[in-house]
């Protein structure tokens, strides 16, 4: 008789019914025939570190972090990834043998998986970036161009304190525009994305036009409700190569997977399609 125990996760947040993770992992679970669990946790902000705690002592390999808990993790985790340092967030909790919580964040990760899938002949290094936002995902977006090599990172964002408060965290290679200059600030640039909630059902647009980007320029956008956003339409409608944001939600969820699970799982159409019909 076996005395093996099935690997557990999960992802934790406040509140977390709207979360994608449980349909995004049990469709890995199920795909690959894996025995584990991979479940959706409520713990409030107050109940965040003794929470982890408990489920690091009840046999969970790790866990995802989802609002509102990304950036007050990493004040109590035994361990930090740089890049986790670098983004000043946390995505992936790891419980480890010895009683220690590791963080680590997956999501720039999984932003720039996902422009590789699904744009091949995207080059980050041909020309400047532009990212329009400066929230957490932002931070994400920013570190992930910079470590691919983009060569200057303009960022615009609504209140200006917060894209000069991300550019200090970066360096000379973030460059802060006008909010009132995005568009203009689309000249020359090789990758625009925008990182912020304007196009998300039930918000307003995010008014730019696309006049000024480059016939090569790929556009993104981290918003997948809708998943062909106003803002890749205006882009579309320009002629511009656009990749839609499901992808990098996908994409980041591959690394925790396979270190809870012990298999690295596929991004593909199915995929999409369990995660979209969930």
């Amino acid at each position: 008789m076996s005395n093996k125990v099935s690997p557990l996760a999960g992802v934790v947040g406040w509140p977390i019914k709207h979360s994608k993770s449980p349909a995004l992992h049990g469709h890995w679970l199920e795909r690959y025939g894996l025995d584990g669990e991979y479940r959706p946790i409520a713990l409030s902000p107050d109940e965040l570190e003794t929470g982890l705690r408990k489920l690091s002592k009840r046999g969970f390999k790790g866990v995802n972090l989802t609002i509102p808990h990304k950036e007050a993790v990493l004040k109590f985790v035994d361990s930090i990834t740089d890049s986790a340092a670098l983004i000043g967030a946390a995505n992936t909790i790891h419980f480890h043998a010895d009683g220690t919580i590791g963080a680590d964040n997956t999501d720039g990760y999984g932003f720039i998986q996902n422009l590789r899938q699904n744009a091949p002949m995207w080059d980050p290094k041909s020309g400047p970036a532009l990212v329009v936002g400066a929230g957490g995902a932002a931070r994400a977006v920013v570190w992930a161009l910079l470590n691919e090599g983009a060569p200057v990172v303009r960022l615009a964002n609504r209140t200006r304190i917060r894209a000069e408060n991300l550019a200090n965290h970066f360096g000379a290679k973030v460059e802060v525009v006008e909010w009132s200059e995005v568009s203009e600030a689309m000249d020359g640039a090789a990758t625009i994305v925008n990182t912020t909630s304007l196009g998300m059902a039930g918000q307003p647009e995010l008014r730019v036009h696309f006049d000024a980007a480059l016939p090569e320029a790929l556009v993104s956008d981290i918003v997948y409700t809708p998943l062909n956003t106003p803002f890749l339409e205006k882009a579309q409608a320009r002629g511009l190569e656009t990749v839609d944001g499901l992808g990098m939600l996908l994409h980041q969820a591959v690394p925790g997977f396979e270190s809870w699970f012990g298999r690295k799982p596929e991004v593909d159409d199915e995929l999409r399609q369990a995660v979209l019909n969930a």
